[in-house]
């Protein structure tokens, strides 16, 4: 009985392998727990003291005192990053990212003034030009957006989210990646996503191949305008496709779907699979839609032109603390101060950030051109171009019922082959998507269906 089992056995993982689809997919990675609890809300807390503690670091601010206003803060900002830089032996390209904004052009910018980002580059082992970025805004702002003089903490918005993009540096340059992370602190976002805007240009200009945005836009508040206090849940916003799609792939998606399966979607369900994956008592709400009604962040201007980039951040908010000069009116409290932020929340969702780029940065290259086909047959098919990196294990071929947020379904093949038939699988019920996978478990992201196999005669 013994002999026959193990003949079985034999039989059935050679008949796996010679057709080119492995029974097992490469298994979790244990660095990412690692990384997800990594974060240190005591660093955090620092961090954001020091931050909160420049006064106001309005675009508009003060820039030569080395105690008050933005240029302080910058150069706070960008000190920190060498400092990281210089512990992991100069693994850091650190830099100042200038843009000279005109006044009058936009009602919030009177006169002339300088954007200035703060940048700092882990380049990747074999990809060096391939990145994905975690960015927090530098500047802060009171009740009038042009008022660079008032007191404007900006304590959760976004120190926070700055000091997240600063630990998750600490975290992450103990590791090497074969693709690039840029940790960055974008200016003028108060004043309509400057910063941003210029970061998105110069990265079309100099030909960046931008695998993800991950816009961190206060990621510190648990106690929400409406009493709600919540420390478990944050918000994944995504655009469902990107702002530069062509009338030809309207008309694709029109007729065959993935009109919610854009890139920037794909890196909303990539970050919500990995929380639930690697993290404890934290669940991500992916909200379907480009960012909060009527309002914006600066994973836009990457959108717009034609990025993959999300906006992640707390699930309540607390207006009272956004965008208010600090004072006490009828008894409430306004103005972003220190004490509205929790700093174990700021770590939680730090490691969320950590985790993805680790992720994404360890990951081999997407399948390029994937093709779908099966129309009035019963099974699905679908093939790809092979995908050329040394540490490709395989891919993996995801399908979901077509009202599924998140992928339900996957099936794993061997780096061997490029093409899968998923037998009585009816394509007119589900969506589909093709991701790499690495020896080591990373996947790329998911990869929507581009063109039609022809049908079969």
């Amino acid at each position: 009985m013994k002999h026959n089992l193990l003949f079985f056995l034999v039989c059935y993982f050679t008949a796996t392998f010679a057709i080119g689809q492995s029974a097992i997919a490469p298994q979790l990675d244990p660095r990412l727990y690692k990384i997800a609890g990594a974060p240190s809300a005591q660093r955090l807390e620092k961090d954001i003291r020091a931050l909160a503690g420049f006064g106001t670091r309005s675009t508009l601010s003060d820039t030569l005192s080395e105690t008050r206003g933005i240029g302080a803060a910058r150069r706070w900002i960008k000190a920190e990053f060498e400092k990281i830089s210089k512990d992991c032996g100069g693994c850091l390209e650190v830099f100042y990212q200038r843009t000279l904004f005109k006044g009058g052009v936009n009602p919030r910018i009177p006169n002339d003034v300088w954007i200035v980002n703060v940048v700092a580059i882990q380049r990747g082992t074999r990809y060096p030009n391939r990145y994905v970025i975690m960015s927090g805004d530098i500047d802060s702002r009171p009740s009038n957006p042009s008022d660079g003089e008032s007191d404007s903490p900006g304590a959760n918005d976004n120190a926070s989210g700055m000091a997240g993009t600063i630990e998750a540096a600490r975290v992450l340059t103990q590791y090497k990646f074969p693709n690039s992370v840029i940790y960055v602190g974008l200016s003028g976002e108060e004043q309509g996503l400057i910063g941003g805007q210029h970061m998105a240009e110069m990265a079309k200009k100099d030909g960046w191949e931008i695998l993800g945005v991950l816009n961190n836009d206060m990621i510190g508040n648990i106690e929400g305008i409406n009493g709600v206090i919540d420390n478990r849940t944050f918000r994944i916003f995504s655009e469902p496709v990107p702002a530069t799609e062509t009338e030809q792939q309207r008309a694709w998606h029109r007729v065959y779907g993935g009109e919610v399966d854009g890139p920037s979607r794909q890196l909303a369900r990539y970050v919500d699979k990995l929380t639930d994956l690697y993290t404890t008592n934290l669940d991500a709400m992916l909200v379907y839609r480009l960012d909060r009604f009527g309002r914006g962040g600066h994973h836009k201007p990457f959108n717009d032109l034609g990025f993959p980039g999300i906006r992640i951040m707390e699930t309540w908010e607390n207006y009272n603390r956004q965008h208010q000069n600090v004072r006490t009116e009828d008894g409430v409290a306004y103005g972003d101060v220190i004490e509205g932020v929790n700093f174990e929340y700021a770590a939680k969702l730090t490691g969320v950030n950590a985790i993805t780029l680790a992720a994404l940065a360890w990951a081999p290259p997407a399948p390029a051109n994937v093709m779908i086909g099966g129309v009035v047959e019963p099974s699905t098919r679908l093939k790809w171009d092979a995908v050329n990196d040394p540490d490709l294990a395989g891919y993996k071929v995801y399908w979901r019922e077509t009202t599924a947020p998140q992928w339900q379904f996957s099936r794993y093949v061997d780096k061997s082959l490029t093409n899968i038939t998923l037998e009585n699988i009816v394509i007119d019920n589900y969506l589909f998507g093709v991701a790499a996978v690495g020896k080591d478990g990373h996947e790329s992201l998911v990869v929507y269906p581009v063109t039609l196999i022809p049908r079969r005669q």
